[in-house]
């Protein structure tokens, strides 16, 4: 597998937990006694797959995505009956023939697309619409090898949760070859856009650039970006990235920024519904991107399906960005603290509270911020990787904030 031995956690329905397995399989648990319900394999990881994703529940349906884009899979979303483990809808978000956007795909690149599903989307149960973000297609690094634009990876796919049916999709890098998953945390909000209220998705993207679409039709309505960028010098009024010289990749290398981490991985970021303000836990940074030809991408050890790749360019810097979510203005920024030059650089994802304070980690250290201002409030230094995204609830009639470093769960008081 690729990237590490990681879960990102459980669904809940009533009083059943269901966990995607790295080796493919769907289990669903008794929440109480932790006996196994029912076992239902999703993926053969024989073929690529794992999971890493947490599932998400949708009514009577438990939605749960795969991981492998880095072997050559042909990525997949699917949805289980939740009482019985059967599968009622799958939809492949790379497109076989006869079906939509298989005409981005060429020389048959289609059945080793890639296109992953490993981070949790979101669900409008006004609109019954599933959003899910996907990741990159493959082989990475070796555009040659799959000309087109090649959907739906490096898109968000809004789906019908009841049949699995493609409502629309805004792909945010066409023909990839920098390895920009669109695995991001999809933020659905309600707000004012030029004077009108729109049912809006909000995403701040691996890319560099910051998104707002309408989620009913997926058109592209605003965009930005929030990091420094050189692959591209705006966005179309379709949302199309208009490409410089830089997001060219070639066999000698070229300097490119933001960097292999992206503007942002897949750590989630967060909105403020009361003064319509988006965190991200950005990273600044470049790389040198390399290519492979089309003739020499081979196989690997254990099947990795990758041309060449990327090095360090501008060594990254992770800092907390507060934009106008409307617009993508940046509004105030605060470089993420360490307390040791040794922490691991590891960072979180972000979570905000009504009472106007953020909270994140980098490099071993949990923080505090006001949210108006980007003012640091508080840190402790943890010790451990923090990649895990602090959560908040009730313990003894008072609120805590929890974070991990490591393998050690510490609370807080706010």
């Amino acid at each position: 597998m690729c990237c590490g031995r990681f879960n990102r956690g459980l669904a809940i329905l009533g009083h059943t937990l269901f966990w995607g397995a790295l080796d493919g399989k769907l289990i669903a648990i008794d929440a109480v006694s932790g006996q196994k319900k029912w076992e239902t394999e999703v993926a053969n990881p024989s073929d690529g797959y794992t999971i890493t994703v947490a599932p998400l529940v949708v009514k009577n349906l438990v939605v749960v995505g795969v991981s492998g884009g880095e072997y050559g899979i042909r990525g997949f979303l699917a949805a289980y009956n939740a009482r019985t483990g059967k599968q009622v809808w799958r939809f492949h978000t790379i497109p076989g023939p006869g079906e939509s956007g298989h005409d981005t795909w060429k020389n048959d690149a289609w059945e080793t697309g890639g296109g992953p599903t490993w981070v949790t989307g979101s669900y409008d149960p006004q609109l019954d619409l599933l959003y899910w973000g996907v990741g990159n297609p493959a082989p990475n690094y070796a555009p040659a090898v799959r000309p087109g634009d090649n959907l739906f990876t490096n898109s968000v796919i809004a789906l019908n949760a009841t049949t699995g049916k493609l409502v629309w999709y805004f792909q945010f890098t066409p023909h990839d070859a920098h390895d920009w998953d669109s695995n991001q945390t999809p933020i659905l909000a309600d707000m004012d856009i030029d004077g009108t209220m729109r049912k809006t998705i909000c995403w701040a993207n691996r890319n560099g650039f910051y998104y707002v679409l309408d989620r009913t039709n997926g058109k592209f309505l605003k965009g930005a970006p929030f990091v420094k960028m050189t692959w591209a010098s705006g966005l179309a009024s379709n949302g199309r990235p208009i490409e410089t010289q830089n997001a060219k990749v070639t066999p000698a290398g070229v300097l490119t920024s933001p960097g292999i981490g992206g503007g942002v991985n897949w750590q989630p970021s967060s909105y403020d519904p009361r003064t319509q303000i988006f965190f991200v836990h950005a990273t600044e940074g470049s790389s040198i991107y390399t290519s492979t030809a089309a003739d020499n991408v081979r196989r690997g050890q254990n099947g990795l399906y990758e041309g060449s790749g990327s090095s360090v360019g501008e060594t990254a810097v992770n800092i907390v960005k507060a934009l106008n979510a409307a617009t993508g203005t940046i509004k105030w920024e605060h470089k993420s603290p360490r307390e040791s030059k040794d922490s691991d650089q590891s960072y979180s994802g972000i979570l905000s509270t009504d009472g106007g304070v953020l909270f994140s980690a980098y490099a071993g250290t949990v923080f505090a911020l006001d949210s108006q201002t980007g003012k640091e409030l508080w840190r402790a230094g943890l010790g451990g990787k923090t990649q895990a995204p602090p959560i908040s609830f009730e313990l003894d009639g008072k609120q805590v904030v929890a974070v991990t470093g490591g393998s050690t769960l510490f609370l807080f008081g706010l």
